[in-house]
């Protein structure tokens, strides 16, 4: 499974490039804020909601820490997505938040 820090991610936003976020955390957390510009699909809802990704673009994955994220990304990768995850998760990110 690929990997990004929470730096590295947060460097290549500032940098300007365009990154697929998607953040798998539940609604209670995302409450607490989100990285500006990722997508919100609960780890639970990925399978049914596998029709909104695009297999042809690259995803990088984002929960709290990095373990639900991680889960997603095998299975994602399973299913033959391009996908990234965040190591550390929020308690890691440093950056921005909406």
């Amino acid at each position: 499974m690929k990997e990004i820090t929470a730096s590295e991610l947060e460097k290549r936003l500032d940098e300007g490039q365009h990154v697929n976020m998607i953040d798998v955390r539940e609604d209670d957390e995302i409450a607490t804020g989100k990285v500006i510009g990722a997508i919100h699909i609960p780890l639970g809802e990925i399978p049914a909601r596998l029709d909104e990704l695009d297999k042809t673009k690259p995803y990088t994955l984002i929960c709290r820490s990095g373990g639900r994220s991680g889960r997603a990304a095998e299975f994602l990768e399973e299913e033959g997505y391009d996908v990234t995850n965040m190591t550390g998760g929020m308690l890691s990110w440093q950056g921005p938040i909406e």
